[in-house]
């Protein structure tokens, strides 16, 4: 079918980014001898930078990889850690029966930056100053603002207004509230007009000083100094004033969290779907429950079915309603519960469960399983029956020798709380998304991993690397590219096509963000699947809420053609505020 964007090729490198600048960043990195973890390490930073209402260094990168050399897949747990003095006693002791989506309260040990310097030291060949430069340059020098984080169009007045992400939507909270976070965000008191140049030299100066760090071990080889700059991060003066900024705004964090902070590198789950092999991030991400769909699905014969039709969308949002519920049900950081992950991914368990769509109705309860007893429903209270019931990027890279990385990074979003003045970052929020009932498998608890949306996807075929892909959206990120990924093995569209295609979602089950509601039955899909389309699923029962064009979704994914090689990049022209800022690939 005909696309807005073209399909980008290369032989040697491809890179799909949020922003043009952060594109140009992993280019540069390429172009001087680095491979695609280096690339995607350094396009990340970029984002921190100029999209910080999506994603700073205070939040989180979740990632997976696969390794040439080692020939096998790794996720890294890029989550962020409750502090040692976050327990449930403490918030139902302050009157809260949920953790506040904004402010200090909400704040854990921010992993984003051990995240990717664990992924260069593993898997990269570059030093932290030759991928930290563009975002060095682009913090000190300044970058010129677009209009998804300026929130402003050109020639609008300095009046405060709008919802949203955006600088504009907060600016009254940084001028009443989060002076520091207006000192950067709101030169001369004003919303910046789209086009001016925002500096963050705070930001540039933490960038230097982790960077001096490297440079006084770099006589002790790549690793050393790496390790140098995260201890300066974790344990040493940035650690102190991270801990000090807590402390003066109600925060928790103490140096000891900081301190005993370390990135897990792990084995992924996988599953495999008409002969591609899928791999996810474990529970404590959402990620297994894009794999339960497609344990679901495998059932359905979808290229008969047809593309977007009635029988399509309906068979797609139910079984995202059955493997969401699970979600609620048993997904957390199995380093503190035990997931029965073989058995919801199991084929018995997926049959089972499958016998629970009705073809020709949609389901308004939140109905988990058994996995362990392996049966259709679970004894008790569905999910979601007990009051338990910002922004995100991505970035994604494969280089000529096979490597390939996925990266969904995300948190410390500046609505989220004040900009740390030394450091130029705030804090991320992501305890919010704990529950304060200890039944719940995602309750919080010191010193454990928040069940995070962040849901990068990689694939293979044969044992060699064939896609990654990723999305924000919170909860609809498992579901959007759920979509893109059916349309490539299912509905064998290209990689740009994938992306275009309409897409839908459904917020039947409770949000993972702050309060947790849900929206039983709700099927939110863009006017450009027909009215014909719409109207015989609402026969069914979907409440169906029209959204507009180029509104559902925003995919980035790169290829390996695993016959000629050839490299291939995606994006999605729905972009941050698209069209004002449409997701960038790179192909050389």
């Amino acid at each position: 079918m005909p696309t807005i964007y073209p399909l980008i090729m290369g032989r040697r490198a491809i890179l799909a980014t949020e922003h043009y600048l952060s594109a140009a960043a992993g280019a540069r990195i390429f172009a001087g001898g680095g491979n695609a973890i280096d690339a995607a390490v350094a396009a990340t930073f970029v984002e921190g930078v100029v999209n910080p209402h999506m994603h700073t260094i205070g939040g989180e990168a979740p990632m997976l990889i696969y390794s040439a050399s080692a020939r096998r897949v790794v996720a890294i747990n890029g989550n962020m850690m409750a502090p040692e003095r976050a327990t449930i006693a403490h918030y139902l002791s302050l009157g809260l029966k949920l953790i506040p989506g904004t402010g200090l309260l909400a704040a854990g040990v921010p992993a984003a930056f051990d995240a990717l310097v664990t992924a260069l030291r593993d898997f990269g060949t570059k030093s932290l100053a030759d991928v930290l430069e563009p975002a060095l340059e682009l913090a000190g020098d300044g970058f010129p603002i677009h209009v998804g984080l300026s929130g402003e169009p050109a020639g609008a007045d300095d009046a405060v207004a709008g919802a949203g992400a955006s600088i504009r939507s907060n600016a009254r909270r940084f001028l009443a509230k989060w002076p520091s976070s207006g000192r950067v965000y709101l030169p001369d008191g004003k919303v910046p007009q789209p086009g001016s140049v925002l500096k963050n030299p705070a930001l540039a100066n933490f960038f230097k000083r982790v960077l001096d760090a490297e440079s006084a071990a770099k006589n002790r080889g790549r690793e050393s100094g790496l390790d140098a700059a995260r201890d300066r991060f974790y344990r040493g003066d940035i650690a102190r004033e991270i801990v000090a900024w807590s402390d003066a705004n109600g925060g928790l964090l103490a140096a000891s969290d900081l301190a005993r902070f370390t990135t897990r590198t792990e084995s992924p789950v996988s599953a495999d779907y008409r002969g591609v092999t899928v791999f996810k991030c474990g529970p404590w991400s959402q990620g297994p429950v894009f794999l339960q769909q497609l344990k679901l699905l495998e059932g359905f014969d979808l290229g008969a079915i047809g593309h977007n039709s009635p029988d399509y969308i309906h068979a797609v949002v139910e079984s995202a309603k059955l493997a969401f519920a699970d979600r609620e049900a048993y997904y957390g950081d199995p380093e503190f519960i035990d997931v029965p992950i073989a058995g919801l991914l199991s084929d018995r368990y997926a049959a089972i469960r499958r016998e629970l769509i009705d073809s020709g109705h949609a389901s308004m309860d939140q109905r988990p399983g058994d996995p362990i007893s392996m049966r259709a429903l679970r004894d008790g209270p569905a999910a979601g029956a007990r009051p338990w019931g910002a922004g995100t990027i991505h970035v994604t890279a494969a280089d000529r020798a096979g490597n390939m990385i996925a990266v969904t990074a995300s948190g410390g979003w500046i609505p989220s709380s004040p900009v740390i003045d030394a450091l130029g970052f705030p804090l991320g929020t992501r305890m919010q998304t704990f529950f304060l009932d200890e039944r719940h498998p995602n309750a919080l608890k010191p010193g454990k991993r928040p069940r995070t949306t962040l849901s990068p996807s990689l694939a293979m075929v044969k044992g060699e690397p064939y896609l990654a892909f990723g999305t924000e959206g919170g909860d609809q990120q498992d579901q959007w590219t759920l979509q893109f990924f059916l349309n490539v093995v299912d509905f064998g569209m290209d990689l740009q096509a994938a992306i275009e295609a309409p897409k839908f979602s459904t917020p039947h089950f409770p949000s993972t963000f702050y309060p947790h509601d849900n929206h039983p039955g709700v099927v939110r899909i863009e006017d450009r699947v027909p009215a014909i389309v719409r109207d015989a699923l609402a026969a069914r029962g979907h409440k169906i809420e029209v959204r507009p064009p180029w509104s559902e979704g925003h995919v980035l994914a790169v290829q390996i053609n695993t016959k000629t090689g050839v490299l291939v990049g995606g994006a999605d022209p729905r972009g941050q505020a698209a069209p004002t800022m449409p997701a960038q690939v790179i192909g050389w």
